[in-house]
């Protein structure tokens, strides 16, 4: 099993799946939403692509970064899920013990919850917070409580905040990241203008979960 890979960024599409480059072989890693800019780096590189890999036409050189690596294996493919953090993983692989919960939804949560957030909702029951997870319905935010209370670290500490518009224009990731994530071209388009005209900063998974909260009913 692959649990560490130590690359450089040649791409990154709009749900947050990079292409790593390790040694000249080429790993497409399923990563929440920002892993490339939060995790560690090594030498910096002239920018990630956005929007998908080598957008454009051109594939951009990013910086040499490590992720931890959940491997998935499946009967007709394996799957590689990679992490900022070895807490990251750890959340992510608790999120898949709980029934009905696959690899697929348990990373569409960390899009919007990063662990610490997760960590507090689920301890205190917010289970509206939860539902607003694109897959997460009422029945699956109870079963996460009810999984996972006391067993996540609500002292996980948030990422640091990181330019929001590097790359493509924050507003055009926003709208490619909620049309990946399943929403219609017309309400992306409204939650990422509501987003650019209320002035918000921080990194991109803060503003994606501003924009879902603002799709919320």
């Amino acid at each position: 099993m692959i649990g560490r890979l130590l690359g450089r960024v040649v791409g990154e599409d709009a749900v947050g799946v990079i292409l790593l480059d390790v040694g000249g072989v080429g790993y497409e890693v399923h990563c929440p939403i920002g892993t490339a800019k939060r995790a560690g780096t090594g030498r910096t590189g002239s920018g990630i692509a956005a929007g998908g890999f080598g957008a454009g036409g051109a594939q951009a050189d990013g910086g040499e970064i490590v992720v931890y690596v959940h491997t998935n294996v499946r009967q007709d493919a394996l799957e590689l899920f990679g992490f900022a953090t070895l807490e990251d993983r750890e959340t992510f692989r608790k999120l898949i013990t709980v029934p009905n919960v696959g690899p697929r939804l348990a990373l569409s949560v960390l899009h919007v919850l990063d662990a610490g957030q997760l960590a507090a909702a689920i301890d205190s029951g917010d289970r509206a917070l939860l539902e607003r997870v694109p897959g997460v319905g009422k029945k699956t935010a109870e079963r996460l409580v009810l999984e996972l209370r006391g067993k996540l670290d609500a002292g996980v500490p948030k990422a640091a905040a990181v330019g929001a518009t590097s790359g493509a224009p924050a507003k055009s990731r926003l709208v490619s990241a909620l049309t990946g994530l399943g929403y219609r071209p017309q309400e992306a388009e409204r939650a990422a203008r509501a987003v650019e005209e209320s002035g918000a900063e921080g990194d991109f998974s803060s503003l994606l979960r501003l924009a879902l909260k603002h799709l919320a009913p």
